[in-house]
C-alpha cells in the first residue's frame, strides 16, 4: 500500500467514480483528504463513510467553474486539515447533448463541457498552486483516452480532455522547478456513475470489451491506485507524464 500518511490531499469529482475511489484509497494510506463535488447531498454520505473508517476528511460542496467558489474551497480545506500536499482534479461531466457529430453539437453542451472538464481542473489548479510551491507536492489530472486518440462523438468531451493532457504538461514544465510535479491519467472504460452501467452487460459492453486487450473494463479503485502512487514519494521522479490505464486499448 501507498504510504501517504499525514499528508493533505484536495480531491475534486469525490462524491462519485474515480474521484470517490481515490479518496477511499488516499484515506487507506492514512492522508486527509478534502472531498470537493457539487452534489452536496452524495459528497456527505461518501465523507460519513469514510469517516467511520477513520478518515481525517472535510466536504465541500463546490461547482468546480466557479473561481471564488474554488479559490474559498481551497482555502477551507487548508484550514480544516492543513498544509496541502496534492491535488486530483477528477471531476468531469460528459453531457448527453454531445453524443453526436460536431456539427450537430450545440455551443451551450460545448462551453458547459469545457467550463467543467478543463476550466474547473484550471481553476482548482491555480488556487491550489500557491500551496504546493511552499509545502512541496503533486497535481494528478484526470482526462481520457479520448483526449489521446479522440472519440466517436463527444466534440466537448473530447476537446476538453485533450486540454486537460496538454495543460499538465505545461505545469510540469512550469512548476517542476518550485517543487510541484504534474502527472495526467487518462482513463479507458471504466464502470462509474457517469457511464450509467453501459458497461456491463449488452452489444456495446461486449464491443468495448473486444478493443481491450485484457478483456475488461476498469474498476474506478484501479485508477485511484494510479493516482495515489503518482501523489507519492514513490513517483518522485515521475513529472510531465501522460498515461493511459486503459487495459492495453489505445496500443490497437
Amino acid at each position: 500500500m501507498t504510504d501517504l500518511a499525514g499528508r493533505h490531499v484536495l480531491v475534486t469529482g469525490a462524491a462519485s467514480g474515480i474521484g470517490e475511489a481515490t479518496c477511499t484509497r488516499l484515506v487507506r494510506a492514512g492522508a486527509a483528504v478534502a472531498l470537493v463535488d457539487r452534489d452536496a447531498e452524495r459528497l456527505a454520505i461518501v465523507c460519513d463513510a469514510l469517516v467511520a473508517a477513520g478518515g481525517r476528511v472535510a466536504a465541500l460542496a463546490v461547482d468546480v467553474g466557479d473561481e471564488d467558489a474554488v479559490r474559498t474551497a481551497v482555502d477551507q480545506a487548508v484550514g480544516a486539515l492543513g498544509p496541502l500536499r496534492g491535488v486530483v482534479t477528477s471531476a468531469g461531466i460528459f453531457d448527453p447533448g454531445d453524443l453526436q457529430r460536431l456539427g450537430d453539437v450545440e455551443l451551450a453542451v460545448f462551453e458547459r463541457t469545457l467550463r467543467v472538464n478543463l476550466v474547473g481542473t484550471f481553476l482548482v489548479v491555480k488556487h491550489a498552486l500557491p500551496h504546493l510551491v511552499e509545502h512541496g507536492g503533486a497535481v494528478v489530472t484526470v482526462a481520457s483516452t479520448a483526449g489521446l486518440r479522440g472519440h466517436g462523438s463527444g466534440s466537448g468531451y473530447t476537446a476538453s480532455k485533450g486540454g486537460v493532457v496538454a495543460l499538465t504538461r505545461l505545469l510540469a514544465e512550469q512548476y517542476g522547478p518550485r517543487n510541484v510535479r504534474a502527472n495526467c491519467i487518462c482513463p479507458g472504460a471504466t464502470d462509474t456513475p457517469m457511464t450509467g452501467g453501459a458497461f456491463r452487460e449488452g452489444e456495446l459492453a461486449a464491443r468495448v470489451r473486444r478493443g481491450i486487450p485484457l478483456g475488461r473494463v476498469a474498476d474506478p479503485h484501479e485508477i485511484g491506485a494510479v493516482a495515489c502512487f503518482l501523489l507519492s514519494d514513490e513517483a518522485s521522479y515521475v513529472n510531465g507524464q501522460i498515461l493511459a490505464v486503459d487495459g492495453g486499448a489505445t496500443v490497437r
